[in-house]
């Protein structure tokens, strides 16, 4: 018995000082390089969607106008077409200098720059939408190419051990940007109008270009299995002699690029499990990408002013974004991926229903629009977790982030594209009406959430939780 007790005893004091050694990674250089990469990744983010929104329509912009503008974020659903040149095109002189990864983070951040200067001295109260739909579509492109090398630097740049406090440094510096770009845009822009608030969200940006040129470029050692994949596929190619030359090499991208990691996807899941995993994934966020675009529009129009959209809406509630990821990776690690999915979309449904009681009332007032606000935000967060885990869960480790890319573009490119008649469906049927469609919106996402767990074989890892 005291053998036991000994034992019990050891094993505490190592799980202690195991959880101990764990915290020591977040004093990681790269841990905290990430917090400020993240910055530099979520700060684009709200001001060309949400924040730009409530600009045009603070300067009389029609609604549909606004709708139509959002379609500019189809750039980072489609970034897995430019993905094999941020990874293989050196850029003259900057790859020389600064490496693979860093050259591109750095041309993609005084990309971002330069929009939100361009977009600061704009002025939509003249009607021309042309120059600001030009710098909008600037900064997703600057800003979905800095993803693209961001993502390949943090993974290359760490071991798998770390991955998780390096995931959890952008998580937090991109939160924190999501504030920085909503809340303080805003409030900004009450105080000193909106010209200033984008110029300070420029000066904002250079973090990101400071940090790139402080890190290291990572050293990459090519996996061989990968090595001998590609040379398959040129000897495949090679063995075709009559082909254009350039038809060849763009036939060699292609195959090894796009057509392989969509034939690994279908052999492990064979054809019938597959198509209803990608309908799952292609309809998952359509509610939140559909509602997210009038949700400014929509808190002006009920009488909310910027002050008290930056206090209550953006600031306020985005304390349950924080404590709603918390709760998601409890709920991910008890139920499994594919349970935790039916939670998030419930949740999303009947977020996005409480969003009528701010229609319908007259005088909402400041604690309703919290109450409302901070449970959409909880309940994305537990979505938005789940989802995340179950796309990772989908993945196979000889194709990861070509996998995950072509996840991330399809699961986002449906929403996007329903997005763009969010305004016209507000100016046509009201916005009670509006909520409505937009939780009708997910109940596809949970039929096919129950179809696949009854499908679903018994030995994949989404469906279940840890015990």
């Amino acid at each position: 018995m005291k053998a036991t007790a000994g034992s019990t005893e050891t094993e505490r004091s190592a799980a202690h000082s195991g959880w101990a050694q764990a915290l020591l990674i977040y004093r990681e250089p790269k841990v905290l390089a990430m917090l400020f990469l993240g910055f530099s990744a979520g700060l684009p983010f709200m001001l060309v969607f949400s924040t730009l929104s409530a600009w045009l329509r603070d300067a009389g912009i029609e609604r549909t106008a606004i709708g139509m503008l959002s379609w500019v974020g189809l750039v980072f659903t489609l970034k897995f077409f430019w993905a094999p040149i941020v990874d293989r095109m050196p850029l003259p002189w900057l790859t020389r200098v600064l490496g693979r990864r860093r050259s591109w983070m750095l041309l993609a951040q005084i990309g971002i720059v330069f929009a939100l200067i361009h977009l600061g001295a704009s002025d939509p109260s003249t009607g021309k939408l042309m120059p600001i739909a030009l710098a909008a579509l600037l900064l997703a492109f600057s800003s979905a190419t800095q993803d693209i090398a961001l993502d390949a630097w943090r993974i290359e740049s760490a071991p798998v051990a770390m991955q998780g406090a390096m995931s959890a440094g952008y998580q937090l510096g991109y939160r924190i940007a999501i504030i920085v770009g909503s809340a303080g845009a805003l409030w900004i822009a009450a105080e000193a109008g909106w010209h200033a608030a984008y110029l300070t969200m420029g000066a904002l940006g250079t973090i990101g270009i400071v940090t790139t040129l402080v890190i290291a470029e990572p050293q990459v050692t090519v996996p061989r299995t990968s090595f001998e994949q590609e040379q398959r596929v040129v000897s495949f190619v090679a063995n075709r002699p009559h082909w254009n030359p350039t038809l060849r090499a763009m036939g060699a991208w292609f195959v090894g690029a796009v057509v392989c990691p969509f034939v690994d996807f279908f052999a492990r899941f064979g054809a019938k499990l597959a198509v209803l995993i990608l309908a799952l994934v292609c309809t998952y966020r359509l509610t939140d990408f559909t509602m997210g675009v009038m949700a400014n529009p929509f808190y002006l129009d009920v009488g909310y002013s910027l002050k008290q959209i930056a206090a209550v809406a953006k600031f306020f509630s985005s304390f349950a974004t924080i404590v709603g990821v918390l709760v998601a990776g409890i709920v991910v690690a008890k139920l499994g991926a594919l349970r935790s999915l039916g939670v998030g979309i419930v949740l999303t449904i009947v977020s996005n229903l409480a969003f009528m009681a701010l229609a319908l009332m007259p005088d909402p007032g400041n604690a309703l629009l919290a109450l409302v606000v901070s449970a959409d935000n909880f309940s994305m967060a537990i979505a938005g977790t789940a989802f995340m885990a179950y796309l990772s869960s989908l993945t196979s480790s000889a194709y990861t982030a070509t996998q995950y890319a072509l996840f991330s573009s399809l699961y986002a490119l449906p929403g996007k594209i329903l997005m763009g008649l969010s305004g016209a469906f507000v100016d046509h049927f009201g916005y009670p009406m509006f909520f409505i469609y937009t939780s009708a919106l997910s109940i596809p996402a949970l039929v096919l959430i129950i179809v696949l767990w009854q499908r679903a074989p018994q030995g994949l890892g989404w469906r279940h939780g840890v015990a």
